[in-house]
This record gives C-alpha cells, structure tokens and sequence, in this order.
C-alpha cells in the first residue's frame, strides 16, 4: 500500500477521533496544584493510613483480603445500573472457566460475614479495586475505581432508619476528623467542611427543587449545607424518575444513601460514599420485581438471601481517591490515582495546569 496514502488515512483518523471527543472535563479559572507529584504521592499515603483506621474504629472493622474476579454463577458480582459491561476472561487451568472482574464487592461482603461467623456489632472492610469500561471519563470518573469497602453485621431490629442515621454520622465524622489532620499536615491545603451532615430524603429533595434535574438538585442542595445524607435510592419518585440507580439486590432503597459534600475547587456536588442496610429476603423479593431481574433468584447469592442463610448487614462502599482529591483540593481524579485518559484529555488538563498522575 502507498505510504502516503497510509499516512493520509492515519491523519483523517486522527482528524475524526478529535472531531468526536467530547469533552466532559471541568477546567477551573486560574487552577493551580498545591501540591506537586512527588508531595501529592506522600499526601495520599497518609491520607488513607490515616482514615482506615479511623474507619475501623469507628464501626468496628476488621480488614481481610478481597477478590479482584468472581465467577458469573456465583451472583457475588455488582450489577451497578443493569446495563454497564464486566470486564471478563477465561482461565486455561479450569477447562476456560469464565470469570468476571468486580464492580464493586457490595454482595461478597455479605456472604464473607457469613462464611467467617462474624457476630452483630462488628464487621470487615478491604481495600477494592474495581474496572468500570463503561464509565465516561471526567473530573470525577475514571474505569480504575478504588474505595473501601465495608460491612457490619447487624440485628433485624437494627434494620432501621435510626441506625442508619448513627452510621452515617460515625463515617462522617471520620471524614471530618481526616480533614482536620490534612489541614494540620499542609498549612497550605484547607478544606473546611461543616461540623454536621444534613440529612434528606430524594423525594423530598424532588419536592424542594421539582422543575432541577436529579444532579441539580444535588447541586443546590450541596451548595447550601456543605454535607449532606440523600437517602432512599434506587425506587421510582412521584416524577416517575428515579434519583439515581441502584442494584436491587443489596441495598433496601428504603434504607440506603449517598454522603456528597460540596466541592469548592469544582463548584459541584462530590459523591463520597454509597452505602445502606442491605436488603432482606422481602426486600430482595420486591426490588428484583420491581426491576424486572426475577431471574436473578436462581444465583447462589439470591438464593441465600431469600433463605434467610445470610446475616443481616450493613455496608458500602468510600472512595479512596475521591477523598484523596477531595482533601488535597485537587481539580482532577487522574491527579491522585493512575489511569488511562484521552489524549485529547490529557493535552487539554496540561494546558489548565492539571497534572495527571
């Protein structure tokens, strides 16, 4: 083939992956990094030596090892929204078994409190890591996804709005405990948040913001409380719209939640945390109805939950970088953990002074 037609092929390529690039990046007015790579390295570390452990006091945990894979069989995977794609292989030594790598480890958790007879009151996090292909790419989202993961056995009793509102204000507490400590460590990087988190239904939220989006509405929200509980995800508003997605198969939408606090350096909404008491075999039976994933109940999971086979918990997952980004009052995602971005992306944050890692 000629060289110059190859070269002229190779251009209108080019010419037409940038044509397409959409662009979803936030660039701030006069951004600048407070912290350069190799500070930002060391911050990170003790950021997140600093939290596991408080998180662990806080509720009671005890770290384990985690998987990076399951199988499809075993229902232990996170469906997210139903409709994103898993990353999946075959191994040669298991006759080319299929396997999954995880989303999230939301199902796991439960079945491993289970499997090591943990007793109510105490509970496991572990450190997940996750590939989302499905994810698109911007200031807060990226297809590498690492967070904490956590669950606590609990008592049918504790199921309860109560409880879960004791349990939001443990986490957010560590939260602001871990923000007084970056502040002392860098005199340069304060980020102050409010002494206590605001606590709001998504219909209510609906009802207070009903002509806004469900993301605007998280927006205004944000802006005005600083830290704030939207609780009750998943189920479908009197709008007809839902708040946002949730799997039907472990958290009880009716006793779920997500902690957002208002991001100065993006002026945004800044999910941290998703978590919830977890669903109950009429929880499940309902949710799976609800969804239209009845065919679910014949995977191993299911089918313990609707026995009655598994404890009751509570759980969710903590975005290590998000409360890395958070924290160092980073403008990007890609500033505190490594991933892969558009080259499009990359040139456009080098040119507004962000430094992906």
């Amino acid at each position: 083939m000629d060289v110059n037609f190859q070269r002229e092929t190779s251009d209108i390529q080019i010419s037409l992956n940038k044509e397409f690039f959409i662009s979803y990046t936030i660039l701030p007015d006069g951004y600048k990094p407070l912290l350069n790579p190799l500070e930002t390295q060391r911050a990170i570390k003790k950021i997140k030596d600093y939290f596991q452990d408080e998180l662990a006091y806080g509720l009671k945990l005890r770290r384990v090892s985690a998987p990076l894979f399951v199988t499809p069989e075993s229902g232990l995977n996170d469906n997210l929204n139903g409709v994103e794609r898993r990353v999946e292989f075959t191994l040669k030594d298991m006759n080319e078994q299929n396997m999954e790598i995880v989303q999230s480890l939301a199902k796991w958790k439960r079945f491993v409190l289970g499997k090591y007879g943990i007793m109510p009151g105490n509970g496991i996090y572990t450190d997940m890591n996750a590939i989302r292909r499905d994810e698109e790419l911007d200031n807060l989202h990226s297809i590498y996804v690492d967070q904490w993961d956590w669950e606590k056995v609990i008592t049918k009793e504790q199921r309860s709005k109560e409880y879960l509102h004791e349990t939001v204000n443990i986490i957010y507490n560590a939260i602001k405990n871990l923000g007084d400590y970056v502040n002392r460590l860098y005199r340069e990087v304060r980020t102050e948040i409010p002494n206590e988190i605001f606590f709001i239904t998504s219909q209510e939220l609906e009802d207070l913001y009903p002509n806004k989006t469900a993301k605007e509405r998280e927006d205004l929200i944000c802006q005005e409380q600083g830290a704030v509980f939207i609780e009750k995800i998943g189920g479908v508003l009197k709008s007809g719209e839902k708040h946002d997605g949730r799997a039907p198969d472990y958290d009880d939408w009716e006793l779920n939640g997500d902690i957002i606090l208002w991001n100065e350096v993006l002026e945004r909404a800044f999910e941290i945390s998703s978590m919830g008491i977890r669903v109950d075999a009429d929880a499940m039976e309902r949710q799976l109805r609800e969804a239209g994933n009845e065919d679910r109940k014949d995977l191993s999971f299911h089918k313990a939950i609707l026995k009655d086979e598994l404890p009751y918990s509570i759980g969710g997952g903590i975005g290590q970088s998000r409360l890395c980004m958070f924290f160092l009052r980073k403008a990007h995602i890609g500033e505190v953990q490594v991933s892969v971005w558009p080259d499009e992306m990359i040139e456009e944050c080098k040119q507004n002074g962000i430094f992906l890692l």
